[in-house]
């Protein structure tokens, strides 16, 4: 039962990986020393701390996204004096 528990903490753990651009090992080691600052060593507090941590990332990910979107939709629009600029003759 335990390597049941282990496989979705390790999926948790791919996930943040994903999400931060990261390496699994680099995710597990995020949330082993976020653990480690809690003083938890259960698997189930991990797991826990691995989805706040996923949890914290997407909305990262999504203010990102979205901050992104409206950087290139300012620098996407015309300013008055490039109105009727010709590139070419």
């Amino acid at each position: 039962m335990s390597s049941i528990k282990e496989h979705e903490y390790l999926k948790i753990c791919s996930q943040l990986a994903c999400c931060l651009s990261i390496s699994i090992a680099a995710a597990k080691k995020k949330v082993d020393l976020a653990a480690a600052r809690k003083n938890v060593r259960d698997l189930p507090s991990r797991k826990e701390i691995a989805l706040k941590l996923l949890d914290e990332a997407r909305e990262n990910s999504l203010k990102a996204d979205s901050a992104s979107a409206n950087q290139l939709d300012n620098l996407l629009k015309a300013l008055a004096e490039e109105e009727n600029f010709m590139v070419e003759d």
